[in-house]
This record gives structure tokens, C-alpha cells and sequence, in this order.
């Protein structure tokens, strides 16, 4: 009996060693990629940040914390955190409870919906270089259509991307009509998840189309909802390729944001050591937000 357990204790273990070996595997080529394109970037930026390098030359010269004293410093720095700041709350504020209502919509309606379902869907198919390239031409100041309609009822020009202090908020209402397809399709498919059973049995008990979104969609869907707040806070804190479009950042600094910033200071003004300490404070605030975030949300949603 001892020998049979002894066999049995081997072979288990040999089983074990077989799978971790076959994990091992199978894990190695994505753990290369990781390490090569994620891991050795992120440490190579931090290493380039303590230098005074154009990015060409082989001749860099180390300077230490003094970038990133520069940085704490730096006013358009923060002016840039903050325009991330803006465009992450009302992006939060619009795009999901339009999308939730959306995506509400199309699971009322079920298969009546599906032409409001893909032409809704339409604006997240575009790439955001179009879209960019779109807007940039349809907002134009005197040829495009807010301009075309103020000339036809004999106004002037509509100038919404040129005057900074409301150039943000043009690009934060084309930036959710971008993006806003995509949350009522994340809903859309959380609302798939909720058993028809429980819709049937609410109906018997007398409850309305808005008593059962309130008191049983909801807290369902609420899971999918707090995944969908912490893409769009991660997303929001990291635009660049719509607004490098629309504006590349201007008029002036009004439309700046942490990725254009890093990228006009080290591709357009060749000062690749700062723009590398630009790119490592995005990561550190990106990442202290997304943690600060999650950990918020998953502790209210573990009280309710």
C-alpha cells in the first residue's frame, strides 16, 4: 500500500512538473514580447530622462534629477495634466449615461434596433486620424458648417477650434461622439447577460420597464459599468492622435495635453531626454489614477 501510494505521490508530481513545463512554454514568447516592447521601454525611458540628449547625436550628457525638477516646475506641464483632467470627467459625464441610454434603447427595441445599432456604431469604425481630418475641416472658421449656416442667416465667421477657451471643449464633444459607440456596445452586450427569466418574473410581480432598469438592470449591469469608467479615465488620460489632428495642441497651449506635450518636445524641438520625463510622468499619474480608480470603485461596489 505504501508503494502505491508512493507511485501515486511521483506520478502526481511528475504530472504537475509536465503542465508547469507546458505553461512555461507556452508563456515564454508573450513574456518575451512583454519584456522587449513594455518592460525594457518603460526602463530605458527612465534611464533617458536623466540625460540632455537630441535623440541623433551618440553624445548624451547626464544630468541627473534636473528634467525632472524641470518638470515639477513646468506650468505647461500641468496645464497639460489638467486639460487630461477635464476631458476625462466630461467624457465621463456624457459618454456613459448616453451610451447606458443607447444601449437601453437597442435592448428594448431587440431586432427593431439594428439600423440605430449600426448607424450608431458608424463613428467608432473611423480612424481617429480621420475623424481628426473630418472635424478639422467640417469646424473650419469660415468654410465650415457652423460658419456656412452663421453666413446663410448674414453672421460671420464661427471660429470653435481657434479661440482657446472653448477649442477644448470642441474636441471633447468630438472625442465622445467618437467614442460613445463603443461604451453602448460594452452595455449593450453586459445587458445580453441578464437572464430573460428575471425580466419575466418582474413583469408578474407589477414592475415597470423603468422600476426594472432602476432596480435590476442596474445594479447587473454595474460590474461592466465600473469597467467601462476605468477605460475611459485610462483613455482620457492619454489622448493624442484626434486633438494632434484637430489642433495639435494649439491655439497656443490651449488644447496641450501630456502626449502632444511629450511628443512636440521630443520629435518637433529635438529634447529627447525631457520628453522621455514627460512620457515617465504620464506613466506614474496614468498609473496612480488608474489604481486610485479601481480601488475606489471596487470598494463602493463591494459596500453596496
Amino acid at each position: 500500500m505504501i508503494e502505491t501510494l508512493g507511485k501515486g505521490i511521483s506520478l502526481r508530481k511528475a504530472r504537475q512538473r509536465s503542465i508547469q513545463a507546458a505553461a512555461a512554454v507556452f508563456l515564454f514568447p508573450a513574456l518575451f514580447f512583454l519584456a522587449v516592447f513594455i518592460v525594457y521601454p518603460i526602463f530605458d525611458s527612465f534611464v533617458i530622462s536623466t540625460v540632455r540628449w537630441n535623440g541623433m547625436s551618440r553624445n548624451r550628457t547626464f544630468i541627473g534629477f534636473e528634467n525632472w525638477i524641470t518638470l515639477v516646475k513646468d506650468v505647461n506641464f500641468w496645464k497639460a495634466f489638467g486639460n487630461n483632467v477635464k476631458i476625462m470627467f466630461l467624457s465621463l459625464f456624457f459618454q456613459v449615461p448616453f451610451a447606458m441610454a443607447l444601449a437601453t434603447f437597442l435592448d428594448v427595441t431587440e431586432k427593431k434596433g439594428v439600423v440605430f445599432k449600426v448607424i450608431w456604431f458608424l463613428p467608432y469604425l473611423i480612424s481617429s486620424v480621420a475623424i481628426g481630418l473630418l472635424f478639422k475641416y467640417a469646424l473650419d472658421a469660415n468654410y465650415g458648417i457652423f460658419a456656412s449656416i452663421s453666413k446663410f442667416f448674414g453672421g460671420g465667421a464661427v471660429d470653435l477650434l481657434g479661440k482657446p477657451n472653448i477649442a477644448l471643449y470642441t474636441v471633447i464633444g468630438v472625442i465622445c461622439w467618437q467614442y460613445i459607440p463603443f461604451y453602448m456596445i460594452l452595455y449593450l452586450a453586459a445587458y445580453g447577460n441578464i437572464p430573460v427569466e428575471l425580466y419575466e418574473a418582474a413583469s408578474i410581480d407589477g414592475a415597470t420597464r423603468n422600476q426594472f432598469f432602476w432596480h435590476v438592470s442596474l445594479p447587473l449591469l454595474k460590474p461592466t459599468v465600473i469597467s467601462g469608467i476605468t477605460i475611459s479615465i485610462i483613455g482620457s488620460l492619454k489622448y493624442f492622435d484626434l486633438i494632434f489632428v484637430m489642433t495639435g495642441g494649439g491655439p497656443g497651449v490651449a488644447t496641450d495635453l501630456m502626449a502632444t506635450m511629450m511628443y512636440k518636445t521630443s520629435f518637433v524641438r529635438f529634447n529627447m531626454g525631457y520628453g522621455s520625463t514627460i512620457a515617465c510622468g504620464m506613466f506614474i499619474l496614468i498609473t496612480l489614477v488608474a489604481l486610485l480608480t479601481v480601488v475606489t470603485l471596487n470598494r463602493k461596489a463591494a459596500e453596496v
